[in-house]
C-alpha cells in the first residue's frame, strides 16, 4: 500500500491548480475550502445535478441511487480569446463653443466685432471632428464644455510651445515601447495660418482637440497599457488601472513643462528603466547583428560523441559568451581546429556557459543550449521587448522594496528585499496545458507539513474516470473524502453524482504531493508555491510540467525568506510533524509573471523562449489595437 500511494503521489504532484485556493488556518481552512466557496473566474465544472443524501444514514454509508453510467464531465481550461479593442466614438461637441460670442454678438453683427482671441476661436471648437474612447472622450467633453478653461495647445491664432513640446514626446512614444503612429497629430501648415481667418481658426481647433485626445491616450497607455490584459485569455488576471484623465487635462493646463509630465507618467521601477535602454541600443544596432551561426542537431549531444556541427558550436560559444568565459577558456578556444571530437576541454568549456545562460550544466547540448548557443536576431528581442514593457506597465509602476516575482518563462523566482535580489532558485510551472495564471498577490501564509486538498479540476478529470471503476481508490491511496463537510469513505459516495459538495485532500506525509511546506498568497486559481517530492524536475532546462502551481527547488530557503526567519526554525517547524500555518510577519506583494525578455541582477537583459504562446497572443492583440486605432481616426 505504501508503494502504491507514493507511485500515486508521484502522479499527483504534477497536479495542484486549476480551482479556488487559499489557507489563513491550515486546521480550519484547506484549499478545498475555498474550492467549496467559489470557482475560478475562467473555469466551468459541467456536471450532473448533485444527488441528496439523506440524514438519516450514517456518514459510514453514505448511499446515492444507483444511476445508469453518464458521460464524463469535465473542468475546461481557460482559453486564449481574439482581442477586441475598445471601441471608439466621435466626441460631443455641440457643447463647446460660448452661445454668447458664437450667436448672439458674432453672427448678428453685419461688420467683423472686436473679440477677444481664444472667443473667437472657440466658435469652431463645435466644427470639430475627433474620435476618441469613450473615457477620453468623456474626459474632452468635460473640459471644454467649461467655459472658463483655456484652450491647451493653441494661443495667439497660432499652435504653441507647450503644444509643440507634447508633439514631441508622442512622436518619440517608440522609445518606451508605444506605437508612434497611435498619438500622430499634424499641426495646422503655414499656408493654413496665413489663409482666410475663419479657414485658419477651424484648424486650429481641430488640432486642439485632436491632440488632447492623443495626449490622453498617450497618458492612458503609458500608466496602464494598450491592452486589456484580460481580453487576451483567462489566463491574464489583472484588475486594470484606472486613470484619471479629467485631471490629467488640468495638470497638462497648469505645467510649467509638458514634455518632463508626459515622460514621467512610465513606470518608475528599474526594470523598465533597464528594459527601455535596452531597445535604445538593439535599435541603435539596427542592420549590424549580421553574424547568425546556425547548429543543426538531431536530438542532443553528450560528452565523447562526435558531431560535424561542433565547429559551431564552438563558434557560437565565442559569439554569445562573456569575456570572462572567453578569458577561462583562452587557450581552449584558440587551440581548437574544427575537429568533430567533443573532448574534455570542450565539455567544460560548454558547461560552463550553461551555467552562464543559466540552463543545467551538465555538458549535454540540447535544443535549450542550441538555442542559447544561437540567440536571437535584434527584431525577435525587440518585440520581446516591447510585450515585456506592455506588460510591466499593468503592474504597480514601482514593485516595491519587498517582493517575491516568478518569471515563468526563465523557470525562476526571485526574492528581493531592501530592492535587491537576495535570493532565487529554480522552480517548476504549469504545463501548456495548465498554464500557470499572470497576476499579483500577496503572501500571507506558510503552512508546513501541509494537506493537499485536491481541486476539483483534478478530482473530475482525473480521479473521477478511476472512481467509477472503483470506488474504493481513494481509500486504497489513502486520502481523505469528505460529503458535505463529513467524512465519508470513498466507496460510499456515488460518483455519477455532482463532485461540488465533495472534498478530497490527501494529509501530511513523506509522499504528500506538495512535500514539506507551501506559501500562500491566497487567488480564484488555487496556485501556491510548494515543495515536491519529484525533485529531479529541477534538473530540466524545461520545467513547464505541473499543473499550475510553482514548485520551488529550495523551499526551506523561500519559508525563511518570507518569514523573515532561519532555515534552521523552518527545518524545526517541519520535524515536528505537525500540520501548521504561519502567518508572514507582514505581507507583501507576489507578481506570478510571464517576461520572455527580462534583467537579471546585473542588469543585463535575458531573452527567454515563449513557452506558452502567450508573446504571440499579446502582439495580436498590440496589431489589433493598432489597426483599430488608425481605422477610426
Amino acid at each position: 500500500m505504501k508503494l502504491a500511494a507514493k507511485a500515486t503521489a508521484s502522479v499527483l504532484a504534477l497536479s495542484c491548480c486549476l480551482s479556488s485556493v487559499g489557507a489563513t488556518s491550515a486546521s480550519a481552512m484547506t484549499l478545498m475550502d475555498f474550492i467549496r466557496g467559489g470557482q475560478g473566474r475562467q473555469q466551468s465544472t459541467q456536471v450532473s445535478a448533485p444527488v441528496p443524501v439523506n440524514p438519516a444514514q450514517t456518514l459510514d454509508t453514505v448511499q446515492a441511487p444507483p444511476q445508469a453510467k453518464l458521460p464524463l464531465p469535465k473542468v475546461d481550461a481557460p482559453k486564449y480569446y481574439t482581442y477586441k479593442a475598445d471601441s471608439m466614438r466621435l466626441v460631443s461637441t455641440s457643447h463647446f463653443a460660448d452661445p454668447v460670442v458664437t450667436g448672439a454678438v458674432a453672427d448678428a453683427s453685419p461688420t467683423p466685432v472686436a473679440l477677444d482671441t481664444e472667443g473667437s476661436q472657440r466658435r469652431y471648437l463645435a466644427d470639430a471632428r475627433v474620435m476618441a474612447t469613450n473615457d477620453i472622450a468623456k474626459a474632452i467633453e468635460g473640459y471644454y464644455a467649461d467655459q472658463t478653461k483655456p484652450l491647451l495647445w493653441v494661443a495667439d491664432h497660432a499652435v504653441s510651445d507647450k503644444a509643440k513640446a507634447a508633439m514631441a514626446v508622442l512622436a518619440d512614444a517608440g522609445s518606451v515601447g508605444l506605437d508612434p503612429a497611435d498619438y500622430a497629430v499634424t499641426a495646422p501648415s503655414a499656408d493654413a495660418a496665413n489663409a482666410d481667418p475663419v479657414m485658419r481658426d477651424r484648424a486650429l481647433m481641430q488640432f486642439e482637440l485632436a491632440l488632447s485626445s492623443k495626449v490622453l491616450m498617450f497618458v492612458q497607455d503609458t500608466i496602464r497599457g494598450r491592452l486589456d490584459p484580460n481580453k487576451i485569455s483567462g489566463y491574464h488576471d489583472f484588475k486594470r488601472k484606472d486613470v484619471n484623465l479629467a485631471a490629467t487635462l488640468d495638470v497638462l493646463r497648469a505645467s510649467p513643462d509638458v514634455a518632463a509630465y508626459l515622460n514621467s507618467r512610465d513606470p518608475s521601477n528599474q526594470q523598465f528603466t533597464l528594459l527601455k535602454a535596452e531597445l535604445a541600443k538593439l535599435r541603435a544596432e539596427a542592420g549590424t547583428d549580421g553574424t547568425h551561426i546556425s547548429i543543426s542537431l538531431s536530438g542532443t549531444l553528450k560528452p565523447g560523441s562526435s558531431s560535424p556541427e561542433m565547429a559551431n558550436i564552438v563558434k557560437a560559444i565565442q559569439h554569445r559568451g562573456s569575456d570572462a568565459l572567453k578569458t577561462a577558456h583562452a587557450d581552449v578556444l584558440a587551440s581548437y581546429a574544427g575537429a568533430p571530437d567533443y573532448t574534455p576541454d570542450l565539455v567544460s568549456l560548454v558547461e560552463d556557459f550553461q551555467k552562464e545562460k543559466g540552463l543545467t550544466s551538465d555538458g549535454v547540448i540540447g535544443p535549450s543550449s542550441v538555442r542559447a548557443m544561437v540567440g536571437e536576431n535584434n527584431d525577435t528581442k525587440i518585440q520581446k521587448l516591447v510585450i515585456a514593457m506592455e506588460q510591466l506597465r499593468w503592474l504597480p509602476p514601482e514593485l516595491g522594496p519587498r517582493y517575491v516575482l516568478i518569471n515563468q518563462p526563465a523557470f525562476m523566482v526571485y526574492y528581493y528585499n531592501n530592492n535587491q535580489e537576495q535570493l532565487s532558485m529554480r522552480v517548476v510551472v504549469g504545463g501548456k496545458q495548465h498554464q500557470t495564471f499572470f497576476f499579483e498577490n500577496q503572501i500571507q501564509t506558510v503552512e508546513f507539513n501541509p494537506f493537499w486538498g485536491v481541486p476539483q479540476s483534478i478530482i473530475i478529470n482525473e480521479m473521477l474516470p478511476k472512481l467509477r471503476s472503483d470506488p474504493n481508490y481513494l481509500d486504497r491511496m489513502g486520502y481523505q473524502v469528505e460529503v458535505g463537510g463529513h467524512a465519508v469513505a470513498s466507496s460510499s459516495v456515488d460518483w455519477y453524482g455532482s463532485t461540488k459538495n465533495i472534498a478530497v485532500r490527501q494529509p501530511p506525509s513523506s509522499d504528500n504531493a506538495l512535500g514539506e511546506l507551501k506559501i500562500l498568497f491566497p487567488n480564484s486559481h488555487a496556485i501556491y508555491m510548494h515543495d515536491t517530492p519529484q525533485k529531479s524536475f529541477f534538473k530540466k532546462d524545461m520545467r513547464a510540467l505541473s499543473h499550475g502551481c510553482v514548485r520551488l527547488a529550495d523551499p526551506r530557503a523561500m519559508a525563511a525568506a518570507v518569514l523573515d526567519t532561519t532555515v534552521q526554525d523552518v527545518a524545526k517547524q517541519i520535524a515536528a510533524g505537525q500540520n501548521k500555518a504561519v502567518a508572514v510577519p507582514q505581507k507583501f506583494p507576489i507578481y506570478i509573471a510571464y517576461f520572455t525578455a527580462w534583467p537579471n541582477k546585473d542588469g543585463v537583459i535575458q531573452y527567454f523562449n515563449d513557452v506558452y504562446d502567450r508573446d504571440a497572443a499579446t502582439q495580436k492583440a498590440l496589431d489589433t489595437t493598432s489597426k483599430s486605432r488608425t481605422a477610426q481616426i
